[in-house]
C-alpha cells in the first residue's frame, strides 16, 4: 500500500508540475508576446492563453484534497489536452527534434493515466459495494 501511495504522489506531482508550469508559461507568453506562440500549429493566439488558464486550474485541482468529481474532470481535461497536443503536432509534421512535441505529451498522458488509476479511495467518486463491506476487489 505504501508503494502505491508513493507511486500515486510521484505521478501526480509530475503531472501537476508539467501541466501547471506549461499553463503559466502559456499565459505569461500571451501577455508578454502575443505573436510568439507556436504559429506552426495554426491555432489562434488567444487559444493558448485559454488553455494555459485551464491547465493551471487543472494542476491545482488534482493536488488539493477532496472534490473527487472536480478531480475526475481535471484528469479528463488534462488527458484530452495532452493527446490533442500530440495529435496537433503530428498533424503538422511533428515539428521539433525527432518528434519530441508528439512523444512528450504522450509520455505525460501516461503519467496522467497512472496517477488517475493509483488514486486513494478518498479521491475517487463513489465506492463499490465490495469496498464498503470490506471484501477484496
Amino acid at each position: 500500500m505504501k508503494a502505491k501511495n508513493i507511486a500515486y504522489w510521484t505521478t501526480t506531482i509530475l503531472v501537476a508540475f508539467f501541466i501547471g508550469s506549461g499553463g503559466v508559461a502559456q499565459v505569461a507568453q500571451f501577455h508578454a508576446n502575443p505573436h510568439g506562440v507556436v504559429p506552426a500549429l495554426g491555432y489562434p493566439i488567444y487559444f493558448f492563453a485559454i488553455l494555459g488558464f485551464w491547465k493551471v486550474l487543472g494542476a491545482i485541482a488534482i493536488l488539493v484534497p477532496r472534490f473527487p468529481r472536480l478531480k475526475e474532470w481535471a484528469y479528463a481535461g488534462i488527458f484530452f489536452d495532452l493527446t490533442g497536443a500530440a495529435a496537433s503536432c503530428a498533424a503538422v509534421g511533428g515539428y521539433g527534434a525527432y518528434g519530441f512535441h508528439v512523444i512528450a505529451p504522450l509520455i505525460i498522458a501516461g503519467f496522467t493515466v497512472a496517477s488517475w488509476a493509483l488514486r486513494p479511495p478518498s479521491r475517487i467518486i463513489g465506492v463499490s459495494f465490495s469496498e464498503k463491506i470490506g471484501w477484496p476487489a
